[in-house]
Parts: structure tokens; C-alpha cells; sequence
């Protein structure tokens, strides 16, 4: 029985994973503009939130049209569908604020629609805060421009042209990852909607196949192990893009800035242990095929000398080993060989920077987004 080493040592997956940011998610289509011109192809684009937005229009670009200026488009619309008479001249931190309170009140007519503006459709409660404050059906309407779903139908192809698309987002009743695949299902606008429900921003719940979904970055901002649970038999190389920064040299001065660093840490990349855990299982499985060959020596050696009952026992404990072997190295193999991380650098820190959807801010995370992936790949050649 070939193993898993033998079999797939040069069969490698390359694999792009996109965090949930909202509008930091324009960082991710500056990144994508740059991987385009240097990787030849995905395999799988994995992404939770604004990132599952990202990661269906790649993998899915409607028209199969050009998947880099197509993502771009989407976020110029967004972007230039608010209109806030927001002067250019004011520093980032205010802008920020003063976009996010704009579209907090009028929202995004691309996207999201505050509750208020449409007050048949809002509910008082007795006490507290209505929810949820935002009806994001505008953004079923943008995402049809530029998705086809068709190509997100559960693949018959084993070599499929486009990449698999695998997105995550959270059950609210039971606190579980739910995980929609497209080698699996037929994914559709619903489950890309229920991949960004952020109770904290009010944007509701979505409800689809009897479950009630919240956004994905609730429990894992960084949807590697999905991925890895998802594909277990191919090696991975690993392209993840941060939007989070893990290390901050200054200390909080107030409130909000320990808010801020809170929620960096909250959302930033942790899959360092899953690279730790991918380096200890590809230790433990060169152990193995070592094991498995002087055991499969040492069989066919007794097989050749007289066949006695004690031979037959070994034989057939071997034969039960043999199947856990394979279980183990070929069906739960995958060994992330390499990862590639784009973080994102802040230039000035705000509470609200993933709120703010001004066009000036829109097209400068775009822009940062593409030269910091030009240097991570330049370095990394």
C-alpha cells in the first residue's frame, strides 16, 4: 500500500485565506491584485466575513471576467456609492470617524440600509437597543454583479478550472463553526450573507438550511483549520493575509485605543500553533513510513520462510495496523509546507478604521494592500 509520503511529496495545494475586516477588507483586493500576477493558481480561497464576500467573487467572477479587476470594481462601488461630503484634506483619524458616523446614519445604498430609514420595517423593543439596526439586502443585489453563482454548484470535476471555495461563519443557537464548501454544495447568496452577520456593528443574523448564522469571526478570523479539516489528504502552501496587527510597540493612551488594540488582538492571525501542530505531524509521520517499512520488510521476510500460526497472527495484526496506517497518513495527511503572511501595517490607528468606507480610504487600502503583497512575495521568492 503506497503512503501518504510516497504518494503526494509533490503534490502541493496552494491555498489563499482571508480574514473578516469589513472595510479592511479593500486591504485583501490590493493583496489579490499583487498574488495574481505571481501565483499561477489557488486550489481553494477560503475566507469568513467580509473575507467570504472576497473570496466568492475570486473564485466565482461572474462572465469570467478578469478576477483582480472585478474584485477592484466591487470596491470602487461600494466606495463611490456613499457620496459623504467628506473634505480630502482631513487627517485619516478624522475622516474615519466622520465617514463612519455618516454611513452609520445614511448608510450604503450598495450594501447596507439603516433600520430607521425605512421605519415600517423596524421594531421597538420594550427596553434596549432594536436589532438588528441594519437591512443588508442592498448587498445581495451588488454581490449578483459580480458573482456567478453557478460556479459555486457542488463540483462533479475533480480538476475543476476554478478554485474550491470554502467559507465559514457561526451558528448562533449552538456556538459552532458551520462551514459551506463547494465541493460539497451548491453555495448561494444566502450562505455568503451568512458569513458576515456582526452582532456588534448590528448587522443581523442570516437564516439558511434551519440554522441562524452569524459572522464566521466570531469564533476563527483565520479560517485555516477549516481548510485543513476540509482538504485533509493534500500538503498546503499557505497564503494568509492579516488585517490585524499581532505586535504593537506604543501603549494605549485612552479608551479607545485600548479598544482598538483589544480587537487587534481579538481578530489577528493565530495559526502559529497549526504550523507548530502541521511541523510535530510531519515528524510523527516520517516515523511512521520508517516503521511501516521495516514491518512490511520484516512481513515478507517471514512470508518467505515456513508459514507457521504464530505468522498468521502477526499477518493479520498487520493487516489491521496496515488499515489505521492508512488512515492516519493517507486519508488525515496534510502537512502545511509553507505559509506566506501579508500583514497589514497601520499608519495611524482608529477605532473605526473598518468602518470607514470613503472612497479616499477605500482606494489607499487597495493600494497598501498590493505594495505590502509585492514585498512579502519579493521576499519570499
Amino acid at each position: 500500500m503506497a503512503s501518504r509520503l510516497e504518494k503526494n511529496d509533490f503534490e502541493l495545494e496552494t491555498v489563499l485565506v482571508l480574514q473578516g475586516g469589513g472595510s479592511l477588507g479593500a486591504y485583501e483586493c490590493g493583496v489579490y491584485k499583487a498574488l495574481a500576477r505571481y501565483v499561477k493558481k489557488f486550489d481553494i480561497v477560503a475566507g469568513t466575513s467580509i473575507g467570504a464576500i472576497n473570496a466568492a467573487i475570486i473564485t466565482a467572477t461572474i462572465q469570467d471576467e478578469n478576477p483582480s479587476r472585478k474584485l477592484e470594481d466591487f470596491w470602487l462601488e461600494l466606495a463611490q456609492s456613499i457620496g459623504s461630503p467628506i473634505p480630502l484634506l482631513l487627517s485619516d483619524k478624522t475622516r474615519r470617524i466622520m465617514s463612519t458616523i455618516f454611513a452609520a446614519t445614511w448608510g450604503n445604498p450598495k450594501a447596507f440600509i439603516p433600520k430607521w430609514l425605512e421605519p415600517e420595517s423596524f421594531t421597538y423593543p420594550a427596553f434596549g437597543l432594536p436589532y438588528p439596526l441594519f437591512d443588508i439586502s442592498p448587498l445581495k443585489e451588488t454581490l449578483s454583479k459580480y458573482v456567478d453563482f453557478e460556479q459555486l454548484r457542488k463540483r462533479e470535476d475533480s480538476n475543476p478550472s476554478t478554485p474550491r471555495l470554502i467559507v465559514t461563519s457561526t451558528d448562533l443557537k449552538t456556538s459552532e463553526a458551520v462551514v459551506f464548501d463547494s465541493n460539497l454544495i451548491d453555495i448561494d447568496v444566502d450562505h455568503i450573507i451568512g458569513c458576515i452577520g456582526f452582532p456588534f456593528y448590528g448587522i443581523g443574523w442570516n437564516q439558511k438550511d434551519g440554522r441562524y448564522l452569524w459572522d464566521g469571526s466570531l469564533l476563527s478570523n483565520t479560517p485555516l483549520v477549516e481548510v485543513i479539516n476540509s482538504s485533509p489528504v493534500l500538503d498546503k502552501k499557505v497564503y494568509i493575509v492579516n488585517l490585524f496587527p499581532r505586535y504593537q510597540e506604543e501603549i494605549p493612551n485612552d479608551m479607545l485605543e485600548a479598544w482598538h488594540r483589544a480587537r487587534d488582538i481579538m481578530y489577528t492571525d493565530r495559526t502559529d500553533s497549526n504550523v507548530r501542530t502541521s511541523k510535530i505531524v510531519s515528524r510523527y509521520l516520517s516515523l511512521l513510513k520508517d516503521m511501516h517499512e521495516f514491518v512490511t520488510s520484516s512481513i515478507q521476510s517471514n512470508n518467505n520462510s515456513d508459514i507457521n500460526n504464530d505468522n498468521k497472527m502477526n499477518k493479520e495484526k498487520f493487516t489491521k495496523i496496515e488499515e489505521e496506517y492508512d488512515k492516519l497518513a493517507h486519508q488525515r495527511g496534510a502537512i502545511i509546507r509553507e505559509i506566506v503572511r501579508i500583514e497589514r501595517a497601520e499608519e495611524s490607528r482608529s477605532l473605526f478604521e473598518d468602518a470607514d468606507f470613503s472612497d479616499e480610504t477605500i482606494k489607499k487600502s487597495i493600494m497598501q494592500g498590493e505594495r505590502d503583497a509585492e514585498k512579502a512575495l519579493v521576499k519570499n521568492r
